[in-house]
C-alpha cells in the first residue's frame, strides 16, 4: 500500500463522509481507474513512431499499452479503417494510485507556468480529464531517447461521484486546483 492510498483510507474518506453526510462507506467516491491516451498523427507515415510512443507510455505507466486503431476511413486525412492512430493504457488498483501519487508529487510541479489544475475538466459523472503537454515531464522518460515531444490525455475515473465530490476528493488527495478569482 502506497502513501496516497493509505491517506485515502485514513484521512480522506472520513472527511468526505463528514462533509457530504454519507453514512455508508460504500457510498464514498473512490478511484476506479486512470486511463492514459496518446494520439500519434505521425504514425500514418512512419510506423516506428507508434512503437516509440508505446514504449514511452509503457515506461510512464509501468504497464504495456495497447495500440488503438481508426474506426472508419477519412479520405481528407488519408486515414484508412484500422490504421494505428494512438496508444492507450488503463491503470487499475495499486498502479492507478502509484500513478496519481507520482503525478501529484513529481509531474505537476515540473509543468511549465503551472498555476493549478483547471476546475472545468469534470464531466457530469465526476470523472476528471486533463492534458499533459510533454511526456518528458515524467521522470521515467530518458530525455536523450526522445525524438519529439508529445502530449497525452489523462482521465481519472471516479466511481459513485459527481463534480463536487470528485473535486473535493482530488483536493484532499493533494491535486492542486486553480484558485477562483473573486
Amino acid at each position: 500500500m502506497n502513501k496516497i492510498s493509505k491517506k485515502y483510507k485514513d484521512e480522506v474518506s472520513p472527511k468526505l463522509k463528514e462533509e457530504f453526510k454519507l453514512e455508508n462507506d460504500l457510498a464514498l467516491p473512490y478511484l476506479e481507474k486512470i486511463v492514459l491516451n496518446a494520439s500519434v498523427v505521425d504514425g500514418l507515415s512512419d510506423k516506428g513512431v507508434i512503437e516509440k510512443v508505446k514504449s514511452q507510455l509503457g515506461q510512464i505507466s509501468g504497464q504495456m499499452p495497447k495500440i488503438t486503431l481508426a474506426k472508419k476511413s477519412i479520405s481528407t486525412f488519408k486515414l484508412k479503417e484500422k490504421d494505428p492512430i494512438g496508444v492507450m493504457v488503463t491503470l487499475r488498483g495499486e498502479r492507478s494510485w502509484d500513478f496519481l501519487e507520482n503525478f501529484i508529487s513529481l509531474v505537476a510541479p515540473r509543468m511549465r507556468d503551472f498555476r493549478g489544475m483547471s476546475n472545468e475538466k469534470f464531466d457530469e459523472k465526476g470523472n476528471y480529464s486533463f492534458g499533459v503537454a510533454e511526456q518528458i515531464l515524467f521522470p521515467q522518460i530518458d530525455y536523450s531517447k526522445i525524438d519529439k515531444t508529445r502530449g497525452l490525455v489523462v482521465t481519472i475515473v471516479i466511481k459513485k461521484s459527481d463534480k463536487q465530490k470528485s473535486k473535493r476528493l482530488l483536493e484532499l488527495l493533494g491535486l492542486p486546483f486553480r484558485k477562483e478569482n473573486i
